[in-house]
């Protein structure tokens, strides 16, 4: 592969990201342990948000919330993404989180395409909603401005291709004090299937001139990343399906985009340890019962494209203790080399739908009322 020139460094109000790199928050994925994971084969000076937290559930001190909210000691900037609807109830945990010192970076959530959030105006739906939107976010920037917070916005195109809602969003938040904004090239109703439509994000990158312009989207490799942000002259990439179970997909930006030769994958070996650190990792952090069920949606993953065999995929898939995840992955051959067939998209695809919405919702764009019971009081998506 041909090395590309060294990609200038992203600045996110105060922070210095380099490379321009972001981990997407997942829910159920981007926990402790694998934050810590990308952020060993990457680079520490990337950003790594955590799960998805409800503003609600923070004013309301949610056990569950709190647990979530925890960070890695060396984790530096910590970043949350927040889900909120109500200016004053984002305001509000804004205050909490940068109050209690909780949190270095505040993303705000504009892109779930979940029916339970979409049917009460949240995610997707809400930018839709021109003025809430930019009171939502000007409530969050106000409470994170005293402690020097940056507060950030991630959206998609729009609800469907006839509502069309994000270059109106990247001028409001642009406009509202966002220190940046990222675009996931995709409808709600494509949920993520299909292709990301990268010059939708050219064209934010048109229309948003004075903050950066992240691109999300179809990034599985490296070269991804150095075609979307050719293509669309984006400030920097956000990762999400492309490093499930491929952590090191984060070596590989870090390479590509400082100009360096991009390291090989893996062999199955280097694989297995991944895999077994992973699994302390969870350990840790949610005793090894808890960590070995959860890691368990990882092994897919993980062995996509190897030769595992069905039988020690089924064990792979009910492990419950290390000794167990041990003895399975020494049963591996540690030589065989990373399979072409892994390469590509992996977890969800899924199909397009219809987009689940208040009813009325579409009927005024400029109504500023708060959408009846959606705030959520719980975290995680």
């Amino acid at each position: 592969m041909t090395l590309a020139s060294a990609t200038a460094p992203l600045r996110i109000g105060p922070y210095r990201v380099d490379p321009p790199v972001v981990l997407a928050p997942m829910a159920g994925i981007t926990n402790v342990a694998f934050r810590k994971l990308c952020r060993e084969y990457g680079s520490r000076d990337s950003i790594y948000v955590c799960e998805m937290i409800t503003a609600r559930a923070v004013v309301e001190r949610n056990e569950k919330t709190l647990r979530m909210m925890a960070f890695d000691e060396g984790e530096h900037p910590r970043s949350m993404q927040l889900y909120g609807v109500d200016p004053a109830t984002m305001a509000e945990a804004v205050r909490i989180i940068v109050g209690e010192g909780w949190a270095d970076h505040i993303d705000t959530n504009w892109g779930c395409p979940v029916a339970k959030v979409t049917r009460k105006g949240g995610g997707a739906a809400l930018p839709y909603k021109r003025r809430l939107f930019g009171e939502i976010i000007s409530a969050a920037v106000k409470a994170a401005e005293p402690a020097g917070v940056p507060v950030t916005a991630k959206f998609r195109v729009g609800i469907d291709e006839d509502h069309i809602t994000h270059l109106d969003a990247g001028r409001i938040a642009e406009d509202m004090g966002a220190a940046a904004v990222a675009l996931h090239g995709r409808t709600a109703a494509q949920r993520y299937s299909g292709t990301a439509d990268w010059d939708q994000i050219a064209r934010l990158k048109e229309t948003v001139r004075s903050i950066p312009v992240l691109g999300n989207g179809d990034i599985f490799s490296s070269e991804d990343a150095l075609r979307m942000m050719a293509h669309t002259g984006c400030d920097g990439v956000v990762v999400g399906r492309g490093c499930l179970g491929r952590p090191w997909l984060f070596r590989e930006l870090h390479a590509a985009l400082r100009g360096e030769p991009v390291p090989e994958p893996p062999r199955l070996g280097e694989i297995c340890r991944i895999v077994y650190r992973h699994a302390c990792l969870l350990a840790e952090e949610m005793g090894e019962q808890r960590a070995l069920r959860d890691l368990r949606k990882h092994m897919s993953w993980y062995f996509m494209g190897f030769p595992v065999g069905s039988e020690l995929r089924r064990r792979l898939g009910v492990v419950s203790t290390l000794d167990e995840l041990d003895g399975l992955l020494g049963e591996l051959d540690p030589t065989v080399p990373f399979p072409a067939d892994a390469e590509g998209p992996r977890g969800r695809q899924g199909s397009p739908g219809k987009v689940v919405l208040p009813e009325g919702w579409l009927d005024d764009p400029e109504d500023v009322s708060v959408p009846e019971g959606a705030e959520l009081d719980h975290s995680g998506g």
